[in-house]
């Protein structure tokens, strides 16, 4: 009989395959969630150093041209692979407001296509927009608002980033038939976050409309298909699902120490995380100073298989400093000192390309 600490051993082994290379992690993983905030480090570098060889901050936009891959949005906005990103495309167009708005977006994209690659600084001195109000209340340039939905909707990609910006290109589409497309979508879902309790998988099926909102009406078939299709079990009251082709293996986890980025797959689901650890994780960088109890861009701290607190790192001076927190006292055994060094020093190097002296 599975129990949920079957489950919660399984979640952390299949999580963290063997590092690889950066291609093959990206291809394996089909999506790397992005986040601009660098608190030590980008949210998609944090991710992939846990899977890749040797990963340095910043590689998957140093490298992006020779990784096959590309930004968009999925369940939220980051990398993708290209078999993905096909599947999600094309998209519907959504309802300009006016006939000028629909005119300037086909100027842009004829600019586009006749230069092949356009920086927004190149096109806003071109075509001189202007500003627009954005979804907070504040300013933004009309013309980066106007790529950036070309993107969104499949007729722009990105080609490149220049200094952290991205420069668009041309997107070419190829069309597969829609189902199959939205099932590969719940699978890849699947396969990144699993195992999920129902409740969970519910939530990121309803988050493939940002990813495909062409077919927004046809997910709750394709959640129904997805329990018929995938492995599931109930397990102490909750029915958990995962991909078909796996079996749940519990087994002792390494003893590592591991510092996870708020959105790795392993902590992504925080209904999952309180299952699994018996405490809320928040993400608290947009939460006022006075109301934060872990911390600006606190980091889940894995130990074997067990979240037992986080840490909060900063770089100053070219040092790495880290303030730990722990729900108990920390670990007694020489093992978690000695590993929660080594964790320390691989960050370190993440971070600053050189080893402690």
């Amino acid at each position: 009989m599975i129990t949920r600490k079957d489950l919660r051993r399984f979640a952390v082994g299949r999580n963290f395959f063997e590092p690889t290379s950066l291609k093959r992690a990206i291809r394996k993983m089909a999506f790397v969630q992005a986040d601009p905030i660098r608190a030590p480090a980008r949210a998609q570098d944090l991710i992939l150093r846990q899977r890749v060889k040797n990963y340095r901050a910043g590689d998957v936009e140093r490298r992006y041209d020779s990784l096959d891959i590309e930004e968009d949005v999925f369940i939220n906005y980051g990398f993708v692979s290209r078999a993905l990103y096909e599947s999600m495309h094309p998209r519907a167009e959504e309802q300009t407001r006016n006939r000028g708005e629909q005119e300037r977006s086909e100027l842009l994209l004829n600019f586009v296509r006749e230069r092949g690659t356009v920086h927004p600084q190149e096109a806003d001195e071109h075509f001189a927009h202007g500003s627009v109000t954005n979804n907070w209340g504040g300013s933004s340039n009309a013309t980066t608002q106007l790529l950036e939905a070309l993107h969104y909707r499949g007729l722009l990609r990105v080609a490149r980033r220049e200094k952290g910006i991205r420069v668009y290109a041309l997107h070419q589409r190829e069309t597969l038939e829609p189902r199959a497309q939205l099932d590969q979508l719940v699978d890849v879902l699947v396969n990144l976050y699993a195992p999920l309790p129902g409740a969970s998988l519910a939530y990121y099926v309803r988050r493939l409309r940002y990813a495909a909102p062409q077919w927004r009406t046809e997910l709750s078939c394709a959640l129904q298909r997805a329990k018929e299709r995938i492995a599931h079990a109930q397990v102490e009251g909750l029915e958990w699902f995962w991909p078909a082709e796996e079996e749940v293996i519990s087994q002792e986890a390494a003893e590592n120490v591991r510092l996870l980025a708020p959105f790795d797959p392993l902590v992504h689901d925080r209904g999952r995380f309180e299952l699994f650890w018996g405490w809320g994780y928040r993400f608290e960088a947009y939460t006022p100073v006075a109301k934060r109890k872990l911390g600006y861009y606190a980091l889940p701290l894995l130990w074997r298989e067990h979240v037992i607190g986080w840490a909060n790192l900063s770089v100053r001076n070219n040092e790495l400093t880290a303030e730990l927190g722990y729900l108990k006292r920390p670990p007694r055994e020489r093992s978690f000192k000695r590993e929660l060094e080594a964790e320390l020093e691989r960050m370190r190097v993440f971070l600053l390309g050189t080893t402690k002296r």
